[in-house]
């Protein structure tokens, strides 16, 4: 069974920055697009960004300028470069493949505070 790994949430304040980064062990990711989501405090999970496999990217308007999406077939890792932190990206943040996904892992928290 796959397991989804995030890592590199925390608290930061607003403007801030941080790195995320997703592995799934037990499969890879080179075939597959891969996508981060987040679920807000008392809200639905939402798609936040997408990366196929030729390494086309999709971002939700609100994360556009602010937040980049890569991977790295070879480390088998997807990350979320995320900029300028709002209040509003306080979440936990998970990633999955975009297309059935796997199990969902535990996700990593992001706080965004002053």
């Amino acid at each position: 069974q796959v397991q989804l790994v995030e890592s590199g949430g925390g608290l930061v304040q607003p403007g801030g920055s941080l790195i995320l980064s997703c592995t799934p062990s037990g499969s890879i990711i080179s075939r597959d697009a891969m996508a981060w989501y987040r679920q807000a405090p008392g809200k639905q999970r939402e798609l936040v960004a997408t990366i196929t496999t030729g390494g086309n990217t999709y971002y939700k308007n609100s994360v556009k300028g602010r937040f980049t999406i890569s991977r790295d077939n070879a480390k088998n890792t997807v990350y979320l470069q995320m900029n300028s932190l709002i209040f509003e990206d306080t979440a936990v943040y998970y990633c999955n493949r975009l297309v059935s996904p796997w199990v969902w892992g535990q996700g990593t928290l992001v706080t965004v505070s002053s």
